[in-house]
């Protein structure tokens, strides 16, 4: 018989189709409360607390300089434990029924000017050799697609199709999507499979993005790459694929493009994920309405 936390496992995957880093993070906050539970309360099982011994490892956390948005990502992981059991009748009473999330301060990711992404690519017009134009292409993709790191690691060699210029994308709980290429950067598909087509032994070869060893491609060297490259021309602090999705959003509702578009081109369930890159284009509406506008002459 499957214990509870094996159990919530399965559902996790199979029923709310969560990827395995996702699945394993609410797996380790549970087995982190069943320690200090252990430690504080001499209890084995965490099926049956109160609120108050949740409490006290909310206290214990924040003592440990665990910042508000850490433990409010721990409690949402107890939150959805106890749902589930309550789910499966395994308790009457959800002890995360009137929990509140600690205030947390909002991050706002600070995007890519057009100006660096221009740079950048004028940069790096002229790639040569198979690692170069990869990495090239690797960067128009996350740029003029707005994809997730994990969707580009995991494209399908077999889900580019560049006779209708799209591609499919497999993005958060197993959601497929087509994503539009633009014209401009379909001469470097068309390069990029050419110096591909001449790596021997591929291993990976259902995968659309390879290492010259012919492996699917890494979340840290996706990171690094992105990172190295934008060091060229950027003095943010933050250097990411995730930055690069947020530059792309920010920069196409910049120049018009409405709201729905853009939350079906990231794959968002909802427009009030997408309303987070609304910050940066309202300042960019700011300026535009200050410096146009005639009783500001």
């Amino acid at each position: 018989m499957k214990s509870n936390k094996e159990a919530f496992r399965d559902y996790l995957q199979l029923e709310k189709k969560y990827s395995s880093h996702t699945v394993n993070a609410y797996l380790n906050d549970i087995m982190f409360f069943e320690t200090f539970n252990k430690n504080h309360f001499d209890q084995d099982n965490i099926e049956h607390v109160n609120y108050s011994q949740i409490r006290s490892w909310i206290v214990s956390l924040v003592d440990a300089d665990i910042s508000n948005v850490s433990v409010n990502r721990k409690m949402a992981s107890l939150k959805a434990f106890y749902k589930f059991l309550l789910k499966t009748k395994q308790i009457e009473v959800n002890p995360m029924l009137k929990h509140k999330a600690l205030k947390a301060p909002k991050i706002i990711q600070i995007p890519f000017s057009e100006k660096e992404l221009t740079d950048l690519i004028r940069e790096v017009e002229n790639p040569v050799g198979f690692e170069e134009i990869r990495d090239k292409l690797i960067v128009e993709m996350f740029y003029t697609t707005g994809m997730r790191r994990a969707e580009l690691i995991h494209l399908m060699f077999r889900n580019v199709d560049l006779s209708s210029n799209v591609i499919k994308v497999l993005g958060k709980r197993n959601k497929e999507r087509i994503i539009p290429v633009l014209p401009v950067i379909i001469g470097q598909f068309d390069s990029y499979i050419k110096e591909r087509a001449l790596i021997e032994n591929i291993v990976d070869t259902d995968y659309f993005f390879i290492s010259k060893k012919g492996l699917k491609l890494s979340e840290s060297f996706v990171y690094r790459l992105i990172n190295s490259y934008f060091s060229r021309v950027s003095e943010k602090v933050k250097k990411s694929p995730h930055v690069l999705r947020h530059t792309f959003a920010t920069h196409l509702l910049n120049n018009g493009a409405d709201l729905n578009s853009v939350k079906e081109l990231l794959g968002h369930s909802s427009l009030a994920s997408t309303q987070v890159y609304t910050h940066n284009s309202l300042a960019e509406l700011k300026k535009v309405y200050t410096n146009a506008h005639p009783r500001n002459k």
